[in-house]
Protein backbone atom coordinates (compact mmCIF):
# COMPACT_ATOMS: atom_id res chain seq x y z
CA UNK A 1 0.00 0.00 0.00
CA UNK A 2 1.07 3.59 -0.55
CA UNK A 3 2.84 5.09 2.46
CA UNK A 4 0.37 6.49 5.01
CA UNK A 5 -0.34 10.19 4.90
CA UNK A 6 1.00 12.48 7.60
CA UNK A 7 -2.54 12.78 8.97
CA UNK A 8 -2.68 8.99 9.35
CA UNK A 9 0.63 8.93 11.22
CA UNK A 10 -0.51 11.71 13.54
CA UNK A 11 -3.83 9.96 14.22
CA UNK A 12 -1.99 6.68 14.85
CA UNK A 13 0.20 8.31 17.48
CA UNK A 14 -2.84 9.67 19.33
CA UNK A 15 -4.75 6.37 19.25
CA UNK A 16 -1.74 4.25 20.24
CA UNK A 17 -1.30 6.52 23.23
CA UNK A 18 -4.74 5.40 24.43
CA UNK A 19 -4.41 1.68 23.65
CA UNK A 20 -1.82 0.73 26.29
CA UNK A 21 -0.27 -1.78 23.91
CA UNK A 22 -3.57 -3.48 22.99
CA UNK A 23 -4.14 -4.06 19.26
CA UNK A 24 -7.81 -4.10 18.19
CA UNK A 25 -8.61 -7.17 16.10
CA UNK A 26 -11.72 -5.86 14.37
CA UNK A 27 -12.60 -2.37 13.14
CA UNK A 28 -16.27 -1.47 12.68
CA UNK A 29 -17.68 1.55 10.87
CA UNK A 30 -21.25 2.40 11.87
CA UNK A 31 -23.88 3.84 9.53
CA UNK A 32 -26.87 6.09 10.19
CA UNK A 33 -28.73 5.27 13.38
CA UNK A 34 -26.43 2.42 14.39
CA UNK A 35 -24.69 4.15 17.26
CA UNK A 36 -26.31 1.90 19.93
CA UNK A 37 -23.72 -0.80 19.15
CA UNK A 38 -21.18 1.17 21.17
CA UNK A 39 -23.26 0.46 24.29
CA UNK A 40 -22.03 -3.14 24.04
CA UNK A 41 -18.38 -2.05 24.39
CA UNK A 42 -16.74 -2.97 27.69
CA UNK A 43 -14.59 -0.28 29.34
CA UNK A 44 -14.76 2.04 26.31
CA UNK A 45 -12.24 4.74 25.50
CA UNK A 46 -13.72 7.50 23.35
CA UNK A 47 -11.78 9.86 21.08
CA UNK A 48 -13.57 12.59 19.13
CA UNK A 49 -12.88 12.72 15.40
CA UNK A 50 -12.15 16.40 16.04
CA UNK A 51 -9.02 15.32 17.92
CA UNK A 52 -7.80 13.02 15.14
CA UNK A 53 -6.06 14.76 12.20
CA UNK A 54 -7.57 13.84 8.85
CA UNK A 55 -10.64 12.13 10.28
CA UNK A 56 -14.05 13.18 8.91
CA UNK A 57 -16.28 15.78 10.49
CA UNK A 58 -19.72 14.18 10.01
CA UNK A 59 -22.60 16.52 9.23
CA UNK A 60 -25.33 13.87 9.10
CA UNK A 61 -27.78 13.07 11.90
CA UNK A 62 -26.97 9.67 13.39
CA UNK A 63 -23.19 10.03 12.90
CA UNK A 64 -21.67 11.06 16.23
CA UNK A 65 -18.10 11.48 15.01
CA UNK A 66 -16.34 9.40 17.67
CA UNK A 67 -13.77 6.61 17.73
CA UNK A 68 -14.44 3.98 20.41
CA UNK A 69 -11.82 1.55 21.70
CA UNK A 70 -12.68 -1.40 23.91
CA UNK A 71 -13.87 -4.96 23.98
CA UNK A 72 -17.05 -6.75 22.90
CA UNK A 73 -17.47 -10.38 23.98
CA UNK A 74 -13.76 -10.92 24.41
CA UNK A 75 -12.65 -9.33 21.13
CA UNK A 76 -10.77 -6.04 21.03
CA UNK A 77 -12.54 -3.58 18.72
CA UNK A 78 -12.06 -0.16 17.18
CA UNK A 79 -15.40 1.43 16.29
CA UNK A 80 -15.91 4.49 14.13
CA UNK A 81 -19.21 6.06 15.09
CA UNK A 82 -19.81 7.95 11.87
CA UNK A 83 -18.27 8.35 8.44
CA UNK A 84 -17.72 10.82 5.62
CA UNK A 85 -20.12 10.70 2.67
CA UNK A 86 -19.27 11.85 -0.85
CA UNK A 87 -22.36 14.07 -0.88
CA UNK A 88 -21.18 16.11 2.09
CA UNK A 89 -18.35 17.80 0.21
CA UNK A 90 -17.92 16.14 -3.19
CA UNK A 91 -14.79 14.31 -1.99
CA UNK A 92 -14.64 10.52 -2.33
CA UNK A 93 -11.41 10.39 -0.27
CA UNK A 94 -13.07 11.47 2.98
CA UNK A 95 -12.36 8.12 4.70
CA UNK A 96 -8.77 7.76 3.46
CA UNK A 97 -7.09 8.69 6.74
CA UNK A 98 -9.52 6.56 8.75
CA UNK A 99 -8.86 3.46 6.63
CA UNK A 100 -5.10 4.04 6.66
CA UNK A 101 -5.28 4.38 10.45
CA UNK A 102 -7.24 1.12 10.80
CA UNK A 103 -4.53 -0.58 8.75
CA UNK A 104 -1.72 1.06 10.70
CA UNK A 105 -3.18 0.09 14.08
CA UNK A 106 -3.08 -3.56 13.00
CA UNK A 107 -6.79 -4.47 12.75
CA UNK A 108 -7.17 -7.84 11.04
CA UNK A 109 -10.58 -7.16 9.53
CA UNK A 110 -13.12 -4.44 8.89
CA UNK A 111 -16.90 -4.64 9.27
CA UNK A 112 -18.92 -1.89 7.58
CA UNK A 113 -22.57 -1.09 8.25
CA UNK A 114 -24.95 1.26 6.51
CA UNK A 115 -28.58 2.20 6.03
CA UNK A 116 -29.95 1.25 2.61
CA UNK A 117 -33.07 1.07 0.50
CA UNK A 118 -34.27 -2.35 -0.59
CA UNK A 119 -35.14 -3.35 -4.15
CA UNK A 120 -36.37 -6.75 -2.99
CA UNK A 121 -39.93 -7.18 -1.75
CA UNK A 122 -38.85 -9.92 0.68
CA UNK A 123 -36.26 -7.66 2.37
CA UNK A 124 -38.46 -4.97 3.86
CA UNK A 125 -37.71 -2.09 6.23
CA UNK A 126 -36.15 -3.29 9.46
CA UNK A 127 -34.35 -6.26 7.90
CA UNK A 128 -30.62 -6.97 7.46
CA UNK A 129 -28.76 -7.58 4.20
CA UNK A 130 -25.24 -8.97 3.88
CA UNK A 131 -23.52 -7.31 0.92
CA UNK A 132 -22.05 -9.78 -1.57
CA UNK A 133 -20.81 -7.27 -4.17
CA UNK A 134 -21.39 -3.72 -5.31
CA UNK A 135 -22.12 -1.58 -8.35
CA UNK A 136 -20.48 1.86 -8.32
CA UNK A 137 -23.23 3.84 -10.05
CA UNK A 138 -21.64 7.15 -9.06
CA UNK A 139 -18.51 6.40 -11.10
CA UNK A 140 -16.38 8.07 -8.44
CA UNK A 141 -13.39 6.45 -6.73
CA UNK A 142 -11.31 7.47 -3.70
CA UNK A 143 -8.23 6.44 -5.71
CA UNK A 144 -8.65 9.06 -8.44
CA UNK A 145 -5.47 11.13 -8.37
CA UNK A 146 -3.51 8.52 -6.40
CA UNK A 147 -0.05 7.53 -7.63
CA UNK A 148 1.58 4.12 -7.89
CA UNK A 149 0.50 0.77 -9.25
CA UNK A 150 -1.48 -0.11 -6.13
CA UNK A 151 -4.23 2.25 -7.28
CA UNK A 152 -5.25 -0.43 -9.79
CA UNK A 153 -7.18 -2.42 -7.20
CA UNK A 154 -8.69 -5.84 -7.93
CA UNK A 155 -12.23 -5.80 -6.51
CA UNK A 156 -12.94 -9.49 -7.05
CA UNK A 157 -14.16 -10.81 -3.69
CA UNK A 158 -13.91 -7.31 -2.23
CA UNK A 159 -16.45 -8.52 0.33
CA UNK A 160 -14.42 -11.26 1.95
CA UNK A 161 -16.06 -14.68 1.41
CA UNK A 162 -14.67 -16.14 4.66
CA UNK A 163 -16.05 -13.34 6.84
CA UNK A 164 -19.36 -13.43 4.97
CA UNK A 165 -19.74 -17.15 5.60
CA UNK A 166 -18.89 -16.71 9.27
CA UNK A 167 -21.54 -13.98 9.61
CA UNK A 168 -24.10 -16.21 7.89
CA UNK A 169 -23.26 -19.05 10.28
CA UNK A 170 -23.69 -16.79 13.31
CA UNK A 171 -26.99 -15.48 11.92
CA UNK A 172 -28.28 -19.03 11.48
CA UNK A 173 -27.17 -20.05 14.96
CA UNK A 174 -28.99 -17.09 16.49
CA UNK A 175 -32.09 -17.32 14.28
CA UNK A 176 -31.44 -13.93 12.68
CA UNK A 177 -32.80 -13.50 9.16
CA UNK A 178 -29.88 -12.26 7.05
CA UNK A 179 -30.67 -11.47 3.43
CA UNK A 180 -27.88 -11.27 0.86
CA UNK A 181 -27.51 -8.97 -2.09
CA UNK A 182 -25.65 -6.55 -4.33
CA UNK A 183 -25.38 -2.92 -3.14
CA UNK A 184 -25.47 -0.04 -5.61
CA UNK A 185 -23.77 3.19 -4.60
CA UNK A 186 -25.49 6.44 -5.57
CA UNK A 187 -23.80 9.71 -4.69
CA UNK A 188 -26.81 11.28 -2.89
CA UNK A 189 -27.84 13.26 -0.95
CA UNK A 190 -31.13 13.16 -2.89
CA UNK A 191 -32.90 9.84 -2.97
CA UNK A 192 -33.10 7.93 -6.24
CA UNK A 193 -35.90 8.39 -8.78
CA UNK A 194 -38.32 5.54 -9.56
CA UNK A 195 -36.65 5.27 -12.99
CA UNK A 196 -33.22 4.90 -11.38
CA UNK A 197 -34.58 2.19 -9.09
CA UNK A 198 -35.98 0.31 -12.09
CA UNK A 199 -32.59 0.65 -13.81
CA UNK A 200 -30.79 -0.54 -10.68
CA UNK A 201 -32.94 -3.68 -10.62
CA UNK A 202 -32.13 -4.40 -14.27
CA UNK A 203 -28.42 -3.98 -13.55
CA UNK A 204 -28.60 -6.53 -10.72
CA UNK A 205 -28.79 -4.43 -7.56
CA UNK A 206 -30.68 -5.60 -4.48
CA UNK A 207 -30.15 -2.47 -2.36
CA UNK A 208 -29.17 1.16 -2.88
CA UNK A 209 -27.31 3.56 -0.63
CA UNK A 210 -25.00 6.56 -0.38
CA UNK A 211 -21.88 5.22 1.36
CA UNK A 212 -19.59 2.23 1.98
CA UNK A 213 -18.18 1.67 -1.52
CA UNK A 214 -15.30 4.20 -1.17
CA UNK A 215 -14.34 2.55 2.12
CA UNK A 216 -14.36 -0.90 0.54
CA UNK A 217 -12.09 0.30 -2.27
CA UNK A 218 -9.67 1.87 0.20
CA UNK A 219 -9.72 -1.19 2.46
CA UNK A 220 -9.08 -3.44 -0.51
CA UNK A 221 -6.04 -1.40 -1.49
CA UNK A 222 -4.85 -1.54 2.14
CA UNK A 223 -5.24 -5.32 2.22
CA UNK A 224 -7.82 -5.37 5.03
CA UNK A 225 -10.33 -8.25 4.76
CA UNK A 226 -13.73 -6.54 4.70
CA UNK A 227 -17.41 -7.38 5.02
CA UNK A 228 -20.43 -5.09 4.96
CA UNK A 229 -24.06 -5.21 6.04
CA UNK A 230 -27.01 -2.96 5.28
CA UNK A 231 -29.87 -2.19 7.57
CA UNK A 232 -32.85 -1.88 5.27
CA UNK A 233 -34.71 1.31 6.19
CA UNK A 234 -37.05 1.70 3.22
CA UNK A 235 -38.05 0.38 -0.17
CA UNK A 236 -36.63 2.08 -3.27
CA UNK A 237 -38.52 5.00 -4.82
CA UNK A 238 -41.71 3.93 -6.52
CA UNK A 239 -41.93 0.62 -4.64
CA UNK A 240 -44.21 1.93 -1.86
CA UNK A 241 -46.45 4.89 -1.10
CA UNK A 242 -44.28 6.05 1.80
CA UNK A 243 -42.32 9.25 1.19
CA UNK A 244 -38.54 8.86 1.48
CA UNK A 245 -36.97 10.94 4.26
CA UNK A 246 -33.90 10.78 6.49
CA UNK A 247 -36.25 10.65 9.47
CA UNK A 248 -37.67 7.42 8.04
CA UNK A 249 -34.13 6.10 7.70
CA UNK A 250 -33.37 6.84 11.35
CA UNK A 251 -36.67 5.39 12.57
CA UNK A 252 -36.34 2.08 10.73
CA UNK A 253 -32.64 1.80 11.55
CA UNK A 254 -33.65 1.54 15.22
CA UNK A 255 -35.94 -1.39 14.40
CA UNK A 256 -33.13 -3.42 12.82
CA UNK A 257 -30.38 -2.25 15.17
CA UNK A 258 -31.26 -4.87 17.78
CA UNK A 259 -30.64 -7.74 15.34
CA UNK A 260 -27.49 -6.10 14.00
CA UNK A 261 -26.08 -5.70 17.51
CA UNK A 262 -26.96 -9.31 18.31
CA UNK A 263 -25.32 -10.53 15.09
CA UNK A 264 -22.13 -8.49 15.45
CA UNK A 265 -21.79 -9.22 19.16
CA UNK A 266 -22.08 -12.98 18.60
CA UNK A 267 -19.73 -12.82 15.64
CA UNK A 268 -17.13 -11.11 17.82
CA UNK A 269 -17.72 -13.74 20.50
CA UNK A 270 -16.94 -16.45 17.95
CA UNK A 271 -13.60 -14.76 17.23
CA UNK A 272 -12.75 -14.50 20.90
Amino acid sequence: MTNPTQSSNDALDIIRGRLNGVIPEVAIILGSGLGPLVEAVKDPTTISFNDLPGFPRPSVEGHAGSLILGQINGTEVLILQGRSHYYENGDATGMLTAIETIKGIGCKQLILTNAAGSLCEEAGPGSLMLITDHINYSGMSPLIGARGNDRFVDLTDAYDPTIRQALKNVADENEIKLHEGVYMWFSGPNFETPAEIRAAKILGADAVGMSTVPEVILARRAGIPTAAMSIITNYGAGMSDTALTHEQTMRNAKIAAENLIKLVSNYLKSLG
